[in-house]
């Protein structure tokens, strides 16, 4: 029996188009300012932002060198028709160049769905600190290890009392990440967590609800004391936090993926490990003093000023 022929029309081959970094405003952004805020940093940035940290001025470097023929390359030649073509190296640089970082969110979340996770359902933890608190993330880096400590004792106390079962683990992925969606200084914490428990047995025991303020309220408690015995919080300043009406903590759990939608697997897995910076909503004309950040707001933008007047 032959095989019947298709009525839907074949798509076309994706084509690979080379990219342009030196065109991205992000490029032009950093080549024209980036000695000028390095040099006033200490002055006018680092009481908010924390010190300078020295790796950085490589990071850049690298950056600027991303995908550029001069920077090295690699000869490409087909032995049938013998054609060549350069491919550019890459600079593999975290947190700063878009190429290099989607092509590591991409592997991470390869390797979240194809060897990490079991075939269950997962759901998205954010966990929310208030603005008081979160220049000490910012300042000490070490302490994003605290954070994701925290939160995963959070989601492991709650989901063991839903389980009746405190020796229950469950699967979680905790990625502290420190900025937020236009570029502010925002410590967080999301934890890809699945929606039940395994028993010391390997029974798996299903968790359909978490009270998310009840989390709220347990992962305030957690670090409020955690900065209290780092020494950072008076029994003061613990009792004004405590007494505000809106705490700032928050943890949303809402963003949920069922077994066997390994798509939606892979979407979370990008999100938590994505650049900070996008080229779709960094919006810049080279000589001018300020840059406009896109927000989630359609057609919306929010000015930042590149370098502060004195």
């Amino acid at each position: 029996m032959g095989l019947a022929a298709s009525s839907q029309p074949l798509a076309p081959p994706a084509l690979y188009r080379p990219r342009n970094a030196r065109a991205t405003p992000l490029y032009q952004l950093l080549e024209a300012h980036y000695e000028d805020v390095m040099a006033v940093w200490e002055e006018r940035f680092e009481r908010k932002y924390g010190f300078w940290r020295g790796f950085v001025d490589a990071v850049v470097a690298r950056y600027l060198d991303c995908g550029t023929v001069e920077a090295g390359f690699a000869r490409l030649r087909c032995e049938a028709c013998g054609v060549e073509k350069l491919l550019t190296l890459s600079c593999k640089q975290r947190g700063i160049c878009p190429s290099c970082d989607a092509k590591r969110a991409a592997a991470f979340a390869a390797f979240l769905k194809d060897e990490l996770l079991e075939n269950v359902g997962h759901c998205l933890w954010t966990f929310t600190l208030p603005k008081m608190l979160r220049p000490f993330f910012m300042r000490d880096r070490e302490l994003l290890s605290d954070l994701a400590r925290l939160a995963y004792e959070t989601i492991q106390q709650l989901m063991c009392e839903a389980a009746g079962d405190e020796n229950a683990r469950p699967g979680v992925v905790c990625v502290p990440q420190t900025f937020g969606s236009l570029l502010q200084p925002h410590p967080h914490a999301h934890c890809l967590v699945s929606r039940g428990v395994w028993e010391i047995n390997g029974q798996w025991i299903p968790i359909a609800y978490i009270d998310t303020h009840a989390a709220e309220k347990l992962f305030r408690h957690k670090i409020l004391h955690f900065l209290q015995r780092r020494g950072f919080l008076s029994d003061e300043r613990i009792e004004l936090l405590n007494s505000f009406r809106n705490s700032g903590f928050s943890v949303d759990t809402s963003p949920t993926v069922w077994p066997r939608d390994s798509e939606g697997l892979e979407r979370l897995g990008r999100y938590m490990l994505r650049c900070p910076l996008s080229l779709s909503r960094i919006h810049w004309t080279q000589g001018a003093p300020t840059l406009f950040c896109q927000s989630k707001v359609p057609l919306t933008t929010i000015p930042v000023e590149l370098v502060p007047p004195s």
